[in-house]
């Protein structure tokens, strides 16, 4: 395989960039906090990642509608970004707090580098979307984007349409001295627009308005189709809004419009001290004033001039604020066109999972767990199994109690109704919900209610913390005694998302690893002191420790000549104690190898300090979501899954598990996944000393690797 290959590189070659003022450091590179020269960016190397989801969109290797899909991924992902990340900086700059980041930069330094990386990141976002356009023309799907391009049948289907479904629901906002700014939703689309009347046409007085594009109306209306062409086209609703603005503004006259966007503040934070009696409350009241947060970015049409600058005032925004977009704002929306019917050779073709672990009878499923654990890897098998196992606990008379935890599930869950179920059915059922899963709070608060309704006790969250972890347990009375079931993962109990993660999950009923996870359960519910675990390693208070001491024993390994090596698969990793731990372990001679699909401020190839540690990034039609820790330790391997990367709020602020794969044919099936992941060369990114990322390519003797799509045969 060579990394020297340029081919697939122009493209990525323009998403790098590099940080200026890192230069190659000396051998003699001080490894400790403070030194610039050893540490990327957290918030600088997120971008970094969504430029790697941005470059999908343009690799033609894919099909047209999935690089359309990533294209839409960059604007969320970016949307929620400034939401927290981002917001969270501009509240320490204006409380006048300049803290440090890992690499020395002040608070003000990194959201004026922010800002001025994602401009050039949004410009490359409608480059793609230029090219998509256009090839989405080619296979027969036309947005109309400008109305002097509809024929006669298709103004007056426009029109009827706006009389019937637009209409009634408009309502256009003045803004003058008695009639003050509204405070326009996040993340809604809006038409800012400059009128004047006639009877002041000398005087030239100037109205501003706006008007709602309404989010309950369908983004793009479908034109008439014509019979001599089987092409689709669409008309996006602002469009057909402007066309009739003389309708809302009636004696008016429109002097410029455009198009705009506000992304606010919309991270929620509770004094869990103060509202420890009433979370659920609480957290209902905080949902609502998400909506009505800071503004933190405003995106406006190029061109807008004095709307605009009419807009940043109201908002009180920074010009460096300001993104100008070129053609059509909230390119999530553009979604919609993943969802056309006949498109299916536009698309991915995803293989069907196999069906796992699973079993007809519940005598035969426990039986099958009692005698061996049971590795499951998705979305390469399915995640059916687990609700089968939920389902066939509901029901099963011998099944005593279900406990489990729920941070983010799907919105058509059965695990809900098996829950639900099991309660009704006799069972003492316990759920811990995670009220404060981020963006997924109002779907948690719906489900938990409607468990409670069912007679399931709902524990809602723990005080200072999240819980994170993923765990079901399930007690069973078989021959006169008590057994337990476990089934631990590294991701969420989502059967949608189970379909796009990877992610690794256990069956077992191994007594030792049961014991943990019971006596996890009752100290959560019981808010008591978590204590020392037999097998399992929790955070907050023992996971980073002993995360450290196995990175440590790998160190004393290298230094005694024995085997020693480090794989690691995460999302992130940020946590500077880690780092620096893993720099200690390089120096030391351990061969460290981590596949990061996000965040990384750890440096490689600094010479004396990183040069044994490589770091690749993995970026497909799956989302690399399983956590997988793999130490070598002198020849006789530990594996570890977890729910927790390697930051600093998993570690601290999270209740989290990191469990063993006890078993040697499991070790050895995760250490064939490690490494094919290790031997991909057509999606992975490897990450330079000076903060660039290199997409492999195959060189001209070595097959192509794909990991994501070979992993089905492990």
């Amino acid at each position: 395989m060579s990394s020297n290959s340029t081919k697939g590189l122009g493209i990525y070659r323009i998403f790098s960039f590099p940080n200026p003022r890192i230069m190659t450091a000396s051998p003699t590179e001080k490894i400790e906090l403070g030194n610039q020269n050893i540490f990327f960016d957290r918030e600088l190397s997120w971008v970094d990642f969504n430029y790697r989801v941005l470059e999908e969109s343009f690799d033609k290797e894919n099909p047209l509608l999935e690089r359309l899909k990533f294209l839409c991924i960059t604007e969320s992902n970016l949307d929620e970004f400034f939401m927290v990340r981002v917001a969270g900086l501009l509240n320490l700059k204006n409380a006048g707090i300049e803290e440090r980041s890992l690499n020395g930069k002040r608070t003000s330094e990194t959201i004026a580098e922010l800002y001025s990386k994602v401009s050039q990141f949004v410009k490359k976002q409608y480059e793609s979307l230029d090219e998509i356009l256009v090839e989405l023309k080619e296979n027969k799907i036309v947005v109309v984007q400008d109305p002097s391009e509809l024929a006669g049948d298709d103004i007056q289907f426009v029109k009827n349409y706006y009389k019937r479904e637009v209409s009634s629901i408009l309502t256009p906002l003045a803004i003058d001295p008695s009639h003050p700014f509204p405070h326009i939703l996040n993340r809604t689309l809006n038409l800012g627009i400059t009128l004047y009347s006639d009877d002041d046409k000398n005087k030239m007085k100037e109205l501003f308005a706006i008007v709602q594009v309404p989010s309950v109306l369908p983004r793009f209306l479908q034109l008439p189709h014509n019979q001599d062409s089987d092409t689709r086209r669409y008309f996006p609703l602002e469009e057909i809004i402007k066309l009739h603005l003389g309708d809302l503004f009636y004696g008016m006259n429109v002097k410029q419009i455009h198009t705009f966007k506000i992304v606010r503040d919309a991270d929620i934070s509770i004094n869990e001290e103060q509202n420890i009696g009433d979370l659920l409350t609480t957290m209902k009241n905080e949902l609502k004033n998400r909506m009505w947060g800071d503004a933190v970015r405003l995106d406006v049409h190029s061109g807008a001039g004095h709307i605009k600058e009419l807009l940043r005032g109201l908002l009180e925004l920074e010009e460096y604020q300001v993104m100008e977009i070129p053609t059509l704002l909230s390119l999530n929306d553009m979604m919609f066109f993943q969802g056309l019917e006949k498109t299916s050779h536009l698309k991915y073709s995803y293989p069907v999972p196999k069906s796992g672990f699973a079993a007809k009878k519940s005598e035969s499923i426990f039986s099958e767990i009692r005698k061996n654990d049971h590795l499951l890897h998705h979305p390469y098998e399915s995640f059916k199994s687990i609700e089968d196992m939920l389902k066939i606990a509901s029901q099963d008379p011998k099944v005593l109690a279900i406990k489990m935890t729920l941070y983010r599930t799907s919105g058509d869950s059965p695990i809900i109704q098996y829950l639900g179920e099991a309660a009704e059915n006799g069972k003492q059922v316990t759920v811990l919900v995670e009220l404060k899963a981020r963006f997924d709070e109002e779907r948690n608060i719906r489900w938990a209610k409607k468990l409670e309704d069912s007679g399931v006790h709902v524990v809602y969250g723990v005080v200072g913390l999240k819980i994170h972890c993923k765990m079901l347990l399930i007690v069973r009375r078989e021959d006169d005694k008590l057994n337990r079931y476990v089934h631990l993962g590294t991701g969420n109990y989502n059967s949608t998302t189970a379909r796009f993660y990877t992610d690794i999950s256990l069956f077992t009923a191994n007594p030792e690893i049961t014991e943990d996870v019971a006596i996890l359960f009752n100290t959560i519910t019981s808010s008591g002191k978590m204590p020392r675990l037999s097998k399992i390693y929790a955070a907050p208070t023992f996971l980073k420790e002993e995360f450290l001491r196995l990175i440590q024993r790998e160190t004393d390994n290298a230094k005694s000549g024995k085997q020693a090596r480090v794989i690691f698969k995460m999302n992130s990793l940020v946590d500077p104690d880690v780092i620096l731990k893993l720099y200690e372990a390089s120096q030391a001679g351990v061969k460290i190898d981590l596949i990061i699909r996000g965040i990384c401020c750890l440096r490689p190839g600094i010479p004396g300090v990183s040069d044994r540690i490589n770091v690749r990034s993995i970026v497909g039609r799956y989302l690399e979501h399983s956590r997988i820790y793999s130490f070598e330790n002198g020849g006789k391997p530990e594996v570890y899954l977890a729910s927790a990367d390697c930051m600093p709020r998993n570690f601290l602020r999270r209740i989290e598990v990191m469990f063993p794969i006890l078993q040697d044919k499991h070790k050895k099936r995760i250490a064939k996944i490690l490494e094919l992941l290790l031997r991909d060369n057509t999606q992975a990114r490897v990450l330079e000393s000076d903060g660039t990322y290199t997409r492999l390519t195959p060189g001209d003797d070595d097959p192509a690797v794909n990991s994501q799509i070979d992993m089905v045969d492990i």
